[in-house]
C-alpha cells in the first residue's frame, strides 16, 4: 500500500543560514540564541525574536505548548534525511511533501529585514537546503518552494529557479492584506499564478502562514501558560481558517483566469468541505449568480476542477470522502505535536495503522486515490 504524506515539516538546523549565506551577510543572517525570558533557544531574525529552535519538533514527546528547549533535544528525524527516511519506513509512508517552519510561520521577520537583498538571499538559502535534503534520499521527499512574496519579480524568478531544481509546488499565504499587500485573489499576484500554471506547480495554502508579528506574539504569550482551552480553540479555528481562503478562490475569478492552476488547502481538514461546497452553490444560485455571471461555473465545480485538501486525524467525516474522491489527500503533519506520531505524549495512531483501517472501511479504489494517486497526479510523481 503506497502512501504519500502531503504535509510534513523540515526543521531548520541552527547553521542553515550561517553555512549558506554569502560571507558578507553571515553575521546579519538568522541565528539561534539563548532567550532568557522563555528559557529556551530561539531564532533571532534581524531584531525580532522568533520561534523556539524546537518549537515545531515535539511530535510524540511533548503536549502543546511544550517543545524541545534546545537544539540538542530535537530528534534527528526532524532534520536528518537518513533518520527521516527510517521514520517513513517505520510508519509505512512512501514519500513526503516538505514544508518549512521558521520561514513559513515567521515570514514577517524576513520581510522586515533592513536589507531586501539579504531577505531574498535567506529565502534562496532555505530552498537550497530543501533541494539538498531531497537529493539525499531520491524519491522520498517532495520540496515545496518558499518565496519572497513581498517582491513579485523576485518571487517569479525564485519559483522558476526552484522548479529547475526539482521543487513540486509553492508555499503561499492568504493573509497578505495584513502586511499591507493586496489580497491573495487580487490581479497583483497574477504574474506568480501565471508562472505557477506554466510550470505545473500547485499553490499551497498552509494554515498559519502569513500571520503578523503581533498575532504570533499574543498567541505565544497566551499559549505559554498552557491553557488547553486556548490552545484547542486556536488550533481548531486555525484549521478552519482556510474555508475563507477556498471560498475566495472559487468566487473571485482567479480560477477563471487560471483554469489549469491547482490550489491546495494544507492542514485544514476535510469534514467541513461538503457543507461549504453546498452552501456556496446554494447562495450562488439563490443570489442570481448565474444570471449576472453566465460564463462562470458553480463554486463546487471550480473546487472539483482545481482545489485539493487533506486530512489526518478525522474519522467521523470520512464516510463523505466519496463526494470528493479526486480532491482529498492524506497527511501526518510530522513533526508537529499535533501530528500522527505515536509516543508517550501523543494520542495518535501510526499513519500506517490509520491507512489500513481506512482501507478496510472504505475500500481500495477510494483509498488508493486518497493515500497516493491524487498526490502523485498533483505533484507530478512517477
Amino acid at each position: 500500500m503506497k502512501i504519500i504524506d502531503t504535509d510534513s515539516h523540515l526543521t531548520e538546523p541552527p547553521d542553515l543560514w550561517s553555512s549558506r549565506l554569502p560571507k558578507r551577510w553571515v553575521d546579519r543572517g538568522p541565528r539561534v540564541v539563548w532567550h532568557d525570558p522563555s528559557g529556551m533557544e530561539r531564532w533571532l531574525i534581524g531584531d525580532r525574536v522568533a520561534a523556539p529552535v524546537g518549537g515545531t519538533s515535539g511530535a510524540g514527546r511533548y503536549r502543546l505548548p511544550g517543545c524541545p528547549k534546545t537544539w540538542a533535544e530535537v530528534v534527528p528525524e526532524c532534520y536528518d534525511p537518513k533518520h527521516r527516511s527510517a521514520w517513513l519506513d517505520e510508519h509505512g509512508i512512501t514519500a513526503q511533501v516538505l514544508y518549512s517552519n521558521v520561514l513559513a510561520f515567521d515570514a514577517h521577520a524576513f520581510m522586515a529585514l533592513d536589507d531586501p537583498a539579504l531577505a531574498i538571499a535567506c529565502v534562496r538559502a532555505y530552498n537550497d537546503h530543501q533541494t539538498d535534503f531531497a537529493a539525499a534520499a531520491p524519491g522520498r521527499f517532495i520540496p515545496i518552494t518558499n518565496l519572497p512574496f513581498w517582491d513579485v519579480a523576485a518571487t517569479v524568478a525564485e519559483l522558476e529557479r526552484c522548479a529547475e531544481n526539482g521543487h513540486r509546488g509553492l508555499l503561499w499565504a492568504a493573509t497578505f492584506e495584513k502586511h499591507g499587500l493586496p489580497v491573495h485573489t487580487d490581479p497583483h499576484w497574477d504574474p506568480v499564478y501565471d508562472a505557477a500554471q506554466s510550470l505545473g506547480l500547485p499553490v499551497n495554502f498552509h494554515v498559519g502562514v502569513g500571520k503578523t508579528e503581533e498575532e504570533i506574539t499574543i498567541s505565544r504569550a497566551k499559549g505559554s501558560a498552557f491553557d488547553p482551552a486556548f490552545n484547542t480553540q486556536r488550533s481548531a479555528m486555525g484549521w478552519l481558517s482556510n474555508a475563507n481562503t477556498i471560498a475566495g478562490l472559487v468566487m473571485s475569478g482567479v480560477c477563471d483566469r487560471f483554469p489549469d492552476l491547482k490550489f491546495v488547502s494544507v492542514e485544514s481538514g476535510f469534514g467541513y468541505l461538503p457543507y461549504l461546497m453546498e452552501a456556496l452553490d446554494w447562495q450562488w444560485l439563490g443570489s442570481s449568480g448565474r444570471e449576472q455571471y453566465p460564463d462562470r461555473l458553480l463554486p463546487s465545480e471550480y473546487f472539483r476542477r482545481q482545489i485539493y485538501t487533506m486530512f489526518w486525524f478525522e474519522r467521523s467525516a470520512l464516510s463523505m470522502l466519496h463526494q470528493l474522491p479526486d480532491n482529498v489527500m492524506f497527511e501526518t503533519d510530522f513533526p508537529h505535536a499535533t501530528s500522527l506520531t505515536p509516543g508517550p505524549e501523543s494520542e495518535a495512531r501510526s499513519p500506517g495503522v490509520i491507512a489500513q483501517q481506512l482501507l478496510d472501511e472504505l475500500g481500495s479504489d477510494l483509498m488508493d486515490k486518497v493515500l497516493y494517486e491524487n498526490a502523485a497526479r498533483l505533484y507530478h510523481l512517477d
